[in-house]
């Protein structure tokens, strides 16, 4: 992952950050057992709360499961912007979230 990618998410956090969301809301990266990565973050409450996002999907089915080794999909749901894909795409999801949050 680029120190770039990382100072980015960093910055939208800190900004975010008012003493109550950063406590019960904010941002998690975790593995998946697709195997994979899967990044929450919980919008509500921040600037991107209404905006609407376009869903970035390849090698998953219609269910948004994966159907092939190299895969992505990234998403809103209620109030949640969701990120997961294959165990190279993590900086990619990142990205993803970071130029739709510019």
């Amino acid at each position: 992952m680029t120190t770039n990618t990382i100072q980015r998410l960093q910055a939208w956090f800190a900004q975010n950050c008012d003493g109550h969301w950063e406590h019960s809301l904010g941002v998690s990266i975790q593995s998946c057992d697709n195997p994979g990565w899967w990044v929450k973050i919980d919008i509500r409450g921040t600037s991107l709360e209404h905006k609407q996002f376009e869903n970035v999907q390849s090698g998953v089915d219609d269910a948004g499961h994966p159907n092939s080794e190299s895969w992505l999909n990234c998403y809103l749901c209620e109030g949640v912007w969701n990120g997961a894909g294959d165990s190279e795409k993590l900086e990619a999801i990142l990205v993803h979230f970071l130029d739709w949050a510019d």
